[in-house]
């Protein structure tokens, strides 16, 4: 098979690129190795509890045992299906801060200031919540293909958390993704009236009507082809990975792009032979490029969770999940779009510093009207809750994700050290407190029986670190795996193609050089969409 670019991965940013490039008359091919997106718990907004751990439409990778995590191996959620982790994800549509893309131009990413990545964030938006969409030179799109919503229906007890937020000292935001990011702030979505709006949805379904696009199904890509330092195709496994599967290849005219993600596209690159040289050697594999950083860099928002038991005068999603009510919650979902089907995770967030002198947010802190049995976000508990997630979403902690052999079947090892660093145990204690407060505030006081967990034992940094260390979560959201810059351990150049060869690019979340502050939905599929920009543009001049 022959195309001009074959995209590995149709995720956040894969469904994208393949959308832009065949819309500019290219022959793309997107391979994906998972199934197509037809189960109707993907389109169903509160479907995400289906989806954390399905066996077909999930990765479901684990961490390596960690010290630093209670010796437990986590469970990192990753999609396998058209629209990847935009399809199982919590829908939380949240560009970062504007002091994080500055960020990344200060490291040499050239072109890539918040001022500059701004358009491309508006050209896929739709947002439907008024803000200054319409307003010249505004921070909103409207029109684009991602539609981007708040929640339609809000539970009272959202309203009194962000009332609360504001009587601790966090006024509300009306738009955290407008021009301050600061604040108390109701959530917004990738929903499209009662559906999820996954890349699939949003960028694919009428893309794939085109001619010129090819979109593969459960096909894993099993290494880049190169002739010396060109890449020139991909190799892939169609059907059964164990028995039965095909072994195919496609040639490229232009370019391979991978988008496979924070942990598959840095592991492809290895088992290909580009990444740190004596690694590759050590598990078996011929090194055509050493590059360093391939897999190293990795960062990830790292979670603990405060939960109250509230009073049974405020309805929490405990109670709407069982009984007569969840009937009466289906129907409204089916008449009318709305009610607690159409919920994802987190009702409202509060963006704010950890302590004074901060330039810019190193937290968030994540409001839901439930509360959990279970570190995973899975089952409600009986009695009415609420629960708070407490991110530092400027961690300093790094880790890695490598091979573990030659076999592109074999799994990595996923190291995240979480905690590793002294100042991310310092910013989490600070957000328990700062949650605390907003808990205590009168407008949730009043309604709650009191903190469940982590309780009182819990009162010191050193025992936030541990609590983190015992019962912390990842939030989902890994990057930096394929950095982007021109230091010695930056895999891709500001124009995302990899150093040291040629014809290959990574676009995803992997090549973010650190994590923006907030959900990393959003930002993937800015990446994608000036990825394909770039691509164009580069081709116009070849």
């Amino acid at each position: 098979m022959q195309a001009d670019y074959v995209v590995v991965g149709a995720g956040s940013a894969g469904c994208v690129l393949a959308n832009r490039l065949s819309a500019d008359g290219a022959r793309v091919v997107l391979l994906e190795a998972g199934p197509p997106d037809r189960h109707p718990m993907i389109h169903i907004p509160a479907g995400i509890r289906t989806l954390l751990q399905h066996p077909v439409l999930n990765w479901n990778y684990f961490t390596e045992a960690d010290h630093a995590t209670g010796g437990r191996k986590i469970h990192w959620p990753r999609g396998k299906t058209l629209g990847g982790s935009s399809s199982i994800n919590g829908m939380l549509y949240v560009r970062g801060n504007p002091a994080d893309y500055d960020g990344w131009a200060q490291r040499g990413c050239r072109g890539w200031t918040h001022d500059e990545v701004l358009p491309f964030f508006k050209h896929s938006e739709d947002f439907r919540s008024g803000g200054d969409a319409k307003a010249p030179g505004g921070h909103r799109g409207r029109g684009g293909e991602l539609a981007v919503e708040e929640y339609r229906t809000i539970l009272p007890l959202t309203h009194k958390f962000i009332e609360a937020a504001g009587q601790a000292g966090f006024p509300h935001n009306p738009d955290y993704n407008g021009p301050e990011q600061e604040g108390a702030a109701y959530s917004q979505m990738t929903r499209n009236n009662r559906f999820r709006a996954s890349t699939a949805r949003s960028f694919l379904s009428e893309a794939r009507k085109r001619p010129n696009l090819e979109v593969i199904t459960e096909a894993v890509a099993t290494g880049l082809l190169f002739e010396g330092k060109k890449c020139v195709g991909v190799s892939y496994r169609q059907g059964n990975q164990d028995e039965g599967g095909k072994d195919k290849e496609i040639r490229v005219d232009r370019e391979v792009i991978v988008s496979g993600g924070s942990i598959n596209s840095p592991h492809l690159l290895q088992v290909s032979g580009i990444g740190p040289g004596e690694h590759l050697q050590s598990i078996g594999v011929n090194v055509r490029h050493d590059l360093p950083g391939v897999g190293d860099n990795l960062s990830d928002h790292f979670v603990t969770r405060i939960s109250h038991r509230m009073k049974d005068d405020m309805m929490s999603i405990n109670q709407l999940s069982r009984g007569f009510r969840v009937v009466r919650e289906a129907m409204r979902y089916a008449l009318f779009a709305n009610g607690a089907l159409t919920f994802g995770v987190t009702s409202a967030m509060v963006f704010c510093r950890s302590r004074e002198g901060l330039a810019s947010p190193d937290l968030q802190l994540l409001f839901t009207p439930a509360s959990y049995s279970a570190v995973e976000l899975k089952t409600f508990e009986r009695r009415p809750g609420v629960t708070v997630a407490v991110c530092p979403v400027r961690p300093e902690s790094r880790g890695t994700i490598m091979a573990t052999s030659a076999d592109p079947f074999d799994r990595p090892a996923i190291r995240p050290n979480y905690l590793s660093a002294e100042g991310d145990a310092h910013v989490l204690w600070s957000g328990i407190e700062k949650t605390r407060d907003i808990l205590a505030a009168p407008a949730m006081s009043k309604h709650s029986f009191g903190e469940t967990t982590p309780g009182p034992v819990v009162n010191s940094m050193e025992s936030a670190r541990a609590y983190g260390r015992n019962y912390g979560n990842t939030i989902y959201h890994p990057v930096g795996t394929c950095k982007m810059g021109e230091d010695p351990m930056a895999v891709v150049d500001s124009r995302l193609r990899v150093h040291g060869v040629s014809g290959l690019r990574v676009i995803d979340a992997s090549i973010m050089p650190t994590v923006t502050t907030g959900n990393t939905n959003a930002p993937t599929i800015m990446i994608a969409e000036k990825g394909a920009a770039m691509i164009i543009e580069d081709s116009k001049t070849a």
